[in-house]
């Protein structure tokens, strides 16, 4: 069961919002989820970005993987970690 981090969409014609779920990645885009994480809402101004921060951590670090969207939201939230242009990582280094 490989599971993603990824968006659903809701609202009616022409008027989308998100939910950002995690659900395995072989359903449906609009199909059965195993839980709501957050919300994105890309038709006000600013952008609406809510994210269960902890929840957002627990299923990355069981493995969740997120989908590109995801991960642009995720940045704007400030969870992913970026490492500074110029540092290498230890496997790199170890050579």
């Amino acid at each position: 069961m490989s599971l993603k981090l990824r968006l659903t969409r809701m609202g009616s014609t022409k008027n989308p919002h998100y939910r950002v779920v995690v659900a395995e990645s072989s359903r449906a885009r609009d199909g059965r989820f195993v839980e709501i994480v957050g919300h994105y809402n890309p038709r006000v101004y600013p952008e609406s970005v809510a994210l269960k921060e902890d929840r957002v951590r627990y299923w990355i670090g069981r493995g969740a993987q997120p989908s590109p969207a995801v991960k642009k939201l995720m940045a704007l939230k400030g969870l992913l970690k970026k490492q500074p242009a110029g540092s290498q990582s230890q496997t790199e280094t170890a050579s």
